[in-house]
């Protein structure tokens, strides 16, 4: 039972005297407000952004305070007396250019949320040092985490600045813009001076804000829930309760078992649930209301461990199997054959993007709302709430707004259904944002994966057979947790020809935190097996694990472990001989190196249609309105669609405008499995081939279209369902499981003390749509690579409950950030836009196999359990001893 919370004095109020942006400022604020509080919410100062807080340790809200750049959410409202506080807006407008170019021209902004903090971090050490050298600058950022960079272009980008402050000269981008060449990314000025609005700074008449009730304890009987007290607090206008939404509570992707609500009577299933939500009219009254609703529970015992609950049937949610030739006969009667067994672990992760999760429903007084989303998928996300609300798709809107990160874990919904039940039941548009510890609560994780691997090849080193059993944790709901372990399933055998391969992949529900998609979606932890099966073999069969690799590559023509019949476009072995004279270097200089490959799809397959839409819209003889249904989140998704219609159309890019939203029927589903590139560009190639012939028909004057519309409309090519590719196999036929692959090579190389020195990534991206923004992805990924290998883990404690610390979950800081090269190997798909394959989550799927192999290399120990926290290389990163 929830105690009885004693009531709390009143807060004391202290007169504070300030400036700011060099305008005096003088109020009353409660002594223990923040000063993020009061400049964000009184003040209007929504240039910094919330991020971690109160934690103190993502740098997003940082301001200058007295010459100094300061985190604010830490500070107390009440020291801001008598001190001078810089925020962007008080920056001059030739200055802040220089900054908005710097961080544009060298790729140093993604999302764009961190950016506005770094820019603050940046002006304070440029004022004190125009010169820095790169240990100043990693110094200066070391209150500060980007989570999409890998802080490679911001390093580049703060020098970039300092130069231009100088007043050096620089040398201008290649022109254009076009497909294959340098753009700077969509609302770029915006986003780095952190006057882009995300859904947290947006504002509406008579808006109310939302709080939420979180379960307890992981798993519980919910006996009573009593919001009388809150009910009757100052400020609040609703509480709701599962009894006030009526009917299936459930959403889901692929199975409708998520409650958005769970009721009196029911149990709980992981910390993920939500007992009550509040409506209220400030944020500080939705919080203190939803911490007075009472709470009767019977706390339970939590099934935590994935082994046992693979024992129980009930648990399993799905089992996915591949089988290609026959692995038992391969292996029998065999003495020609080097066989390696080994189980390896890998942890869960925390997507950790810096944008906590937040909506703004309005309704419009006729039934009807707009929902401004931060998902990864509009359609998505209007499919549900309509089922949820049992409304038409006309009657929900849903717009997207700039994400700030997701890497998969905005794919499910999150707060949207909680903020439109307030909405409904108010009648007020309603702001609902979670803390970053809520945030920790509410989405999903990567799933941790036990994977047990027989791997065998024949004396002169050709791979045999490999046989796999992989479990994977899904937590309380399933979210997408059958599919990510289908895809494990499918990539189990690597980008390698291996004639006899047998995967069974078991996914379970547990009373852990809900794991669902993240950046590699189960093949990473696939490579990490695989891989480390590989460098095993070489080291007994006596072979180069660089000639082994090529040895064993799949070319096209021959059969991946589906039994799909590789194409042209298959250039993973471009990618590791890209590699050779780097690893020729290290290993001549003495230096203990790693190598791996890997293998990733692009487009969700497996017998999935998929079709990209875009839509043209000419608005002004400028403007050209690119509405499309994937979500851009840091990616560079919006830039290179405008790149590419402008590519098709002949029209400069500058010209086009991307817009998100249901109100145009471009559906396209999730943003995610690296396809909006490959379809969402196919579209706009047909679209743009469109207006340019409408542009020629009339002399090329665009303001002769306006109001016209162009529709591009491509549909992938078939694949086929998992059990339809082993019927098939079992004809002698070859199934195609995904209609595009992107590959890649990564060598890790170690200094003497076996510290993670340089990862040298090349990546086969078909064509670079646009090589800075394209390369930045790839340095994200190998950054989110060395965090899974060494550093990171979000694994639950003993009784269920997430890591709600941002600073526990392990995240490599810009001090330690080892030096990345990225090789960009261009190996055209035959379907894909101009040869462009999906380059957003294969980036960190060879990273943590080709750290574990120099680690092997240093010290002689073979790594089988991620992260590897105990060794000199997780220490060079920073990460903490293994707990």
């Amino acid at each position: 039972r929830t105690p009885e919370a004693p009531a709390k004095a009143a807060p004391e109020v202290v007169e504070i005297a300030f400036t700011l942006n060099g305008t005096p400022v003088r109020m009353a604020v409660p002594a223990d407000r923040s000063a993020l509080d009061v400049l964000r919410q009184d003040l209007g100062v929504t240039t910094l952004k919330a991020g971690c807080s109160p934690q103190g340790v993502c740098g997003a809200c940082a301001a200058i305070v007295d010459g100094r750049s300061r985190v604010t959410c830490t500070m107390k409202a009440r020291s801001l007396d008598g001190r001078e506080v810089l925020t962007h807006d008080g920056i001059a407008t030739a200055e802040a250019d220089i900054y908005a170019e710097a961080f544009a021209r060298a790729g140093g902004t993604q999302c764009g949320y961190c950016t506005p903090g770094i820019v603050m971090a940046t002006k304070a050490l440029l004022d004190r040092d125009p010169d820095p050298d790169e240990a100043a600058i990693r110094k200066a950022l070391n209150m500060h985490v980007c989570r999409c960079t890998g802080w490679v272009r911001i390093f580049d980008s703060i020098r970039l600045a300092a130069r231009l402050r100088r007043g050096e000269a620089v040398e201008d981008e290649a022109g254009g813009g076009g497909v294959g060449r340098p753009w700077q990314r969509a609302e770029v000025r915006e986003a780095v001076l952190g006057r882009r609005p995300y859904i947290a700074d947006m504002t509406r008449p008579g808006m109310l804000h939302g709080a939420i009730v979180w379960t307890p304890h992981a798993r519980c009987r919910v006996d009573r829930i009593d919001a009388s007290a809150a009910r009757a607090m100052p400020g609040v206008r609703a509480v709701a309760t599962a009894a006030d939404l009526p009917g299936d509570r459930k959403v889901g992707l692929i199975f409708r078992d998520w409650r958005v609500l769970v009721a009196e009577g029911e149990e709980t299933r992981c910390a993920n649930d939500v007992l009550a939500v509040v409506a209220a009219d400030t944020p500080e009254q939705a919080r203190a209301a939803a911490a007075a609703v009472r709470l009767e529970v019977t706390e339970l015992e939590p099934l935590l461990d994935m082994e046992e609950a693979a024992r129980r049937p009930e648990q399993v949610l799905a089992v996915s199997r591949v089988r290609k030739g026959d692995v038992d006969a391969a292996l029998a009667g065999r003495d020609d054959l080097v066989v390696v067994e080994e189980t390896f672990h890998t942890q869960a992760i925390d997507q950790a993007f810096l944008e906590p999760e937040a909506s703004l429903v309005v309704p419009d007084g006729e039934g009807g709302f707009t929902v401004y989303s931060a998902g990864q998928g509009v359609y998505d996300d209007q499919r549900q709430l309509c089922e949820l609300f049992g409304l038409p798709p006309e009657r929900v809107r849903v717009v997207l707004v700039p994400t700030g990160g997701g890497f998969g874990a905005k794919e499910d919904l999150n707060v949207q259904p909680h903020a439109m039940l307030l909405a409904r039941l108010t009648g007020r548009p309603v702001l609902l944002a979670l803390t970053m510890a809520e945030s920790a609560r509410m989405h999903p994780k990567r799933h941790p994966m036990r994977l047990r691997y027989t791997v065998a090849a024949d004396r002169e080193g050709r791979l045999v057979a490999v046989r796999a059993h992989i479990l994977g944790d899904t937590g309380g709901y399933a979210s997408v947790g059958d599919k990510v372990l289908e895809r494990a399933a499918g990539h189990a055998a690597g980008p390698y020809r291996v004639p006899n391969v047998e995967v069974e992949a078991v996914t379970v529900y547990t009373n852990n935190p809900v794991a669902g998609a993240m950046r590699g979606f189960g093949v990473n932890q696939a490579a990490f097996a695989m891989e480390g099966c590989l460098e095993r073999l070489a080291d007994r069969l006596g072979l180069d694990p660089f000639e082994f690799r090529m040895k064993n590559l799949l070319e096209p023509g021959d059969v991946f472990a589906t039994g799909q019949v590789m194409n042209e476009g298959l250039g993973v072995k471009r990618a590791l001989e890209a590699l050779r004279p780097h690893y020729e270097r290290a290993k001549a200089a003495g230096r203990a190196v790693g190598l791996a490959c890997a293998i990733k799809n692009v487009g969700m397959g497996n017998g999935l249609r998929e079709v990209g839409r875009v839509e043209l819209e000419v608005v002004s003889p400028a403007t050209v309105v690119l509405h499309t249904g994937f979500t851009e989140m840091g990616q560079g998704h919006d830039t290179v669609m405008a790149q590419m219609a402008a590519e098709a159309s002949g029209l400069p890019p500058d010209r086009f405008r991307v817009s998100c939203s249901t109100a145009v029927a471009v559906e396209t589903g999730m943003t995610t499995a690296s396809r909006a590139t490959y379809l969402g560009g196919n579209a706009a190639r047909v679209a743009g081939e469109a207006l340019r012939a409408a542009l020629a028909e009339v002399g090329g004057d665009l303001g002769a279209l306006v109001g016209r519309r162009f529709r591009g409309e491509w549909t992938a090519p078939a694949t086929h369902k998992p059990e339809e590719g082993t019927e098939l196999l079992a004809r002698g036929e070859h199934p195609v499981t995904h209609y595009a692959f992107g590959t890649a090579a990564q060598l890790a190389i170690l200094d003497e003390k076996g510290g993670l020195e340089e990862i040298v990534a090349a990546h086969d991206v078909g064509r670079a749509i646009n090589p800075i923004t394209v390369s930045g992805q790839v340095e994200g990924g190998v950054f989110m690579g060395i965090g899974q290998a060494l550093s990171e883990d979000a694994t639950p404690d003993d009784k269920g409950l997430p890591v709600d610390r941002y600073a526990k979950l392990g995240i490599v800081k810009a001090r330690n950030m080892p030096k990345v090269t990225t090789i960009l190997v261009e190996h055209p798909d035959p379907d894909g836009p101009w040869g462009a394959k999906g380059i957003g989550e294969i980036g960190l799927v060879p990273t943590a196999p080709a750290i574990a192999a120099a680690i092997h290399a240093h010290s002689g120990e073979w790594p089988t359990r991620l992260p590897m926290r105990d060794t000199p290389a997780a220490r060079s990163v920073g990460a903490r001893r293994s707990r």
